[in-house]
């Protein structure tokens, strides 16, 4: 057994090194000189720590393009035999999935529609898809992590109202727990994503909101989400911001969800609900300005939209307001009435200075991104490096 001193030596060189692969993932591409001032190392201790990196297939360094004077550096990428994860995301009509480096940038990107909607058929196709990915990257694989379109809580969705889904233990997709699996809500995970690499990145309290079948989100402190006591917050499409005399699929009355998705569209122009409220909502949108009602139609739901919106401001505060889906086009397409009613439903402090509203930089690949940083959270954790190393070194015996 090693010493004290040698157990604090080594927590402390994989703290160091957690902290540097935390860099490369939030700036692909980062430079050894600038990752040395910003994590306030001395040029020997970059580089010292660099090539213990690069020898345990974590990094690898390449030149970094000449901007005038000064000595030549590198720029730090994720090592080509280095850990991967694969992220998934299981969305109401498919599920995607991609494999995610150190740097958190996704390859092997696959969109699979569901052949059917039963819980059982969904996950042994996802499980397929992990098998592939093990069989592909082997023991490079350390981990799954799953975005989901429903409450959830450890490894299991408690309701996923969109899939028409009750509880469902998601776990199954690892085939029984041979790799860690990670599980998060995909409109949580896609704030995550804007919090840590795109729209939100400045913010120290940042809202998002994803608009796709219904309405969910987060909220993020320096990147971390606000999961509430359960894993379970975020719902905001259930609160009661809609018409009471509606009851919704979750079982409660006048859910926002029902205003300002493409049910709602298809209410107000009359027509039935729609199959695939997403991929309906886009249709509309795409004709809007050559119809009258479908204007009329985006118009009211715009405004449910930014009244909404108005609501969580005036409860969270934040700096700033993502908005994913099929949010942002559709305010894009009524903004003035967005706009309006997000004016009118602040508090009266807030309208001198409102957070601004702004689309998400992820777009429609928010949740596999927030997917694949939770995966590499966990990868790059000072116990998951070491038993990398330690997995490497048996290897090579």
């Amino acid at each position: 057994m090693a010493s004290p001193s040698r157990q604090r030596a080594d927590a402390a060189r994989w703290h160091t090194a957690s902290q540097v692969l935390a860099q490369v993932h939030r700036q692909p591409g980062i430079t050894r000189a600038l990752l040395a001032q910003r994590l306030q190392l001395t040029s020997g201790m970059a580089t010292e720590i660099t090539a213990r990196l690069r020898d345990l297939r974590l990094l690898a360094e390449a030149p970094a393009p000449v901007q005038g004077r000064g000595r030549p550096t590198t720029v730090l990428r994720p090592h080509p035999e280095g850990p991967v994860v694969l992220a998934a995301d299981l969305r109401q009509e498919d599920w995607r999935c991609a494999v995610a480096a150190i740097d958190g940038q996704l390859h092997d990107l696959q969109v699979r529609q569901h052949g059917s909607r039963e819980p059982t058929a969904v996950l042994a196709a996802v499980r397929r898809g992990v098998e592939q990915g093990r069989a592909r990257y082997g023991r490079r694989l350390r981990a799954v992590s799953l975005a989901v379109a429903g409450t959830v809580h450890n490894h299991h969705l408690v309701q996923a109202s969109t899939l028409g889904w009750g509880p469902v233990d998601l776990s199954v997709v690892t085939d029984g727990g041979q790799l860690p699996f990670l599980l998060g809500n995909d409109a949580t995970l896609a704030g995550v994503a804007e919090a840590r690499t795109g729209a939100a990145t400045t913010a120290t309290t940042a809202l998002h909101l994803i608009v796709e079948v219904g309405v969910g989100g987060t909220v993020t402190v320096d990147g971390r989400p606000m999961t509430g006591a359960h894993g379970a917050a975020g719902e905001y499409g259930h609160l009661p911001f809609g018409d009471r005399t509606r009851r919704c699929p979750c079982g409660a009355r006048g859910c926002w969800d029902l205003d300002v998705d493409g049910r709602a569209l298809a209410r107000h122009l009359d027509e039935p609900p729609p199959a695939d409220p997403r991929r309906y909502t886009r249709q509309i949108l795409a004709r809007v300005n050559d119809n009258p009602r479908a204007q009329q139609a985006v118009s009211a739901v715009a405004a449910a939209l930014g009244a909404g919106v108005a609501g969580l401001v005036n409860l969270h505060d934040p700096d700033v307001v993502t908005l994913g889906g099929i949010g942002a086009p559709l305010r894009s397409a009524a903004a003035a009435s967005f706009d309006t009613a997000y004016a009118d439903g602040l508090m009266a402090f807030h309208r001198t200075q409102p957070p601004p509203v702004v689309d998400a930089a992820h777009g429609d690949k928010g949740a596999l991104y927030g997917a694949a940083i939770v995966g590499l959270d966990h990868v790059t954790s000072e116990g998951a490096l070491a038993q990398w190393a330690a997995d490497l070194r048996q290897e090579q015996l």
